[in-house]
């Protein structure tokens, strides 16, 4: 496994063919090398891919393995073909011709997830939850939460800017992310500009051990990273949450993934349905 090379041949940016070929690799414990194509959307640049996959199967001795999302016949015809020495697994063929069958229609062979970025208003409201995101992030500003769809809270370096971002990036959630710091736990109580918006509020841990590694990354030696205040902090948190009765979880051994999927859950069911 570790001598293959995996390739994501896609029309578009190949993030599709990738996702879902990286949950199928998963399943195996060793890991390929990964090459991704984007924008493969000519008979010229699907030979010139092919010449590619054929020239690692020469030079490796094995054939890669090769996902695609080509949606134009003669594109898809081309990776397809026996001159192709890649093992060619085919997402669109594999599930979109049966579920035309189903439905009795022909899909619209869209490239991409959005046929004109410049008119979908899915797209810009998830460039307008990653700006909300960005100007919320690590407390910096606290207008307009009442606009917010989530607002996640914890203490320094337990993942809120990353699932705040992913949540922007994926789904169009307007998340802000505010810190506990020593202070809050002084006084005992939230920070007194998300008590309003405590219905809002999602929270997360992290395993002290965990966090005064992370820290020591970013400020080796100091207070802020010593496991003894770690623990405290997140002790703290754990117990200010629970007093609120904010819902939260251990970033400790889950992925943005699952977090993201979590407060939506909780939160924004609404946006499980797609």
């Amino acid at each position: 496994m570790p001598e293959r090379t995996v390739f994501f041949v896609s029309d578009g940016t190949g993030i599709t063919a990738e996702t879902f070929g990286n949950s199928i690799l998963n399943q195996f414990p060793a890991k390929p090398r990964h090459v991704r194509r984007p924008f493969i959307d000519s008979v010229e640049k699907a030979s010139r891919v092919v010449s590619e996959i054929n020239e690692t199967a020469s030079r490796e001795g094995k054939r890669p393995i090769v996902f695609i999302t080509l949606v134009a016949d003669e594109v898809r015809d081309i990776v397809t073909s026996e001159r192709c020495k890649g093992m060619v697994l085919d997402m669109f063929r594999t599930f979109v011709e049966p579920l035309e069958e189903e439905f009795g229609v022909k899909s619209n062979h869209r490239v991409g997830r959005f046929s004109d970025a410049s008119l979908s208003q899915e797209y810009h409201d998830r460039i307008e939850a990653i700006n909300f995101s960005l100007q919320h992030d690590d407390g910096q500003s606290a207008r307009n939460l009442d606009t917010a769809d989530v607002v996640l809270v914890g203490v320094s370096r337990s993942g809120k800017t990353p699932t705040s971002l992913y949540l922007a990036m994926q789904h169009g959630i307007k998340a802000a992310n505010y810190p506990l710091i020593p202070d809050d736990f002084e006084r005992g109580r939230l920070p007194s500009v998300l008590a309003p918006f405590k219905r809002k509020c999602f929270g997360l841990t992290i395993d002290p051990d965990r966090l005064a590694q992370i820290r020591n990354e970013r400020r080796p030696g100091s207070r802020y990273a010593s496991l003894e205040n770690c623990r405290y902090e997140v002790n703290e948190a754990e117990t200010m949450m629970r007093r609120a009765g904010i819902a939260w979880l251990s970033s400790t051994h889950k992925s943005i993934e699952e977090i993201a999927t979590t407060i939506l859950r909780d939160l924004r069911p609404d946006r499980l349905v797609y």
